[in-house]
């Protein structure tokens, strides 16, 4: 159990890590271009990169951290380590909450209501708007959580 477990918090620590790194460069410079261009444009380049993304090898990083994650969760409490096993769920819950969840309750409806709109008229420019600043808020929670998570996980990997 004890090499399952190592394996797994490396895996997640890494997963979370680059996962947050993503996330951060969409927080950080990628949606602040898009909001320099006509709407029409960034709604066109954000619609493109939303399909893209579940084909790409982002799932195979962002659904995988996740397992993993609830497979710490449940090794933490099957053979708790006091503070250690804390942090393991602490790093889980907060992967699979604030990063993995948050995606889909938000970041996605917001995705799938910014598909259905094309054109550049004052509809188009109005979701673009809230669209560009609610999205990059929730991507910043993302991305905050995913470091946090990968923080948590390395520091336990310093406890065992």
């Amino acid at each position: 159990m004890q090499i399952v477990l190592m394996l797994s918090l490396v895996a997640a620590a890494i997963g979370s890590g680059l996962v947050a790194g993503i996330f951060f460069a969409f927080s950080t410079f990628i949606m602040s271009a898009f909001s320099r261009i006509p709407a029409e444009q960034g709604i066109a380049a954000m619609n493109s990169i939303n399909v893209t993304i579940v084909r790409s090898p982002f799932m195979g990083l962002f659904v995988p951290t996740a397992i993993l994650c609830l497979v710490i969760a449940v090794l933490a409490v099957i053979d708790w380590r006091g503070g250690a096993s804390a942090l393991m769920l602490a790093g889980a819950a907060i992967y699979v909450f604030a990063s993995f969840l948050s995606t889909i309750i938000f970041n996605v409806p917001m995705n799938d209501a910014l598909e259905k709109v094309s054109g550049s008229g004052a509809e188009a420019v109005a979701l673009w708007t809230s669209y560009v600043r609610d999205w990059t808020w929730w991507n910043h929670v993302r991305t905050v959580a995913s470091l946090l998570a990968s923080a948590a996980f390395l520091r336990v990997l310093m406890m065992v």
